[in-house]
């Protein structure tokens, strides 16, 4: 599966340069079961093993080498044995000592060691784990406090998200029209985000161009990519 990936990314364009290669590892495989346009279950064929420290080195190396030609670096932790203390400290040390802001997609794991960081995105399950507040927004300035994060962005499924700057928490209502699938949707999140932020937008507007985008994937059965048309036409049937 891993060398079918490759090729499918390479066919469009992508550079798989820096994937790291494991032939002790499985690569992930998820199976979701959809019945009247509503994903039922999944299975996952995988392993959550932490990676070999050959691996781990790899990874470090390949950060290392790519750190100059990149505007942002994204963490999506997903749990599956890649991240570990030494990992995590690793990077954003790179990071932070050539200037590149790091964007972060959290698990209740490590959610604590992702310290500095410009965006913190956990979602309402993660979040609630973590911090105990009778007020979702007292908790969102606990923890861009407690993290030192530039912004701390919650989503919370069907009830949007919540924007925490240093100056104000800012509520975002979803823009789903009709939920049928929602794998992708964190990822997509987070990419656009960055991708706004990097741009010059502002918090508030890098979330709402978010949440729109979030919410269009999550019209669709199974994972949809949103292109520049499709973020352009979003942007502007919500301007007008």
């Amino acid at each position: 599966h891993g060398e079918q990936l490759l090729t499918l990314m390479s066919e469009r364009g992508m550079n798989v340069e820096s994937v790291i290669r494991d032939t002790n590892r499985p690569t992930t495989v998820k199976t979701r079961v959809i019945a009247n346009s509503q994903q039922v279950v999944r299975t996952d064929f995988e392993s959550l093993d932490e990676l070999s420290n050959e691996s781990l080195e790899a990874v470090q190396a390949s950060v290392l080498k790519n750190i100059k030609d990149v505007d942002a670096i994204i963490l999506a932790d997903y749990n599956k044995g890649l991240f570990s203390e030494k990992m995590i400290s690793s990077i954003l040390s790179i990071a932070n000592e050539n200037n590149v802001p790091v964007y972060v997609d959290p698990k209740h794991d490590h959610f604590y060691l992702f310290k500095g960081v410009r965006l913190f995105k956990p979602n309402a399950d993660e979040f609630a784990q973590a911090m105990n507040s009778a007020k979702i927004e007292d908790g969102g300035r606990a923890l861009q406090k407690i993290l030192d994060v530039e912004f701390v962005l919650v989503t919370l499924g069907a009830s949007g998200m919540l924007l925490t700057t240093a100056d104000e928490s800012i509520r975002i209502p979803t823009k789903a029209l009709a939920v049928h699938d929602v794998s992708g949707a964190g990822d997509t999140v987070i990419s656009v985000f960055t991708l706004a932020d990097l741009a010059g937008a502002t918090a508030e507007e890098a979330a709402t161009m978010a949440n729109l985008a979030a919410g269009r994937v999550c019209e669709e059965v199974g994972v949809v990519p949103i292109d520049l048309e499709m973020l352009t036409e979003m942007l502007n049937n919500h301007r007008t």
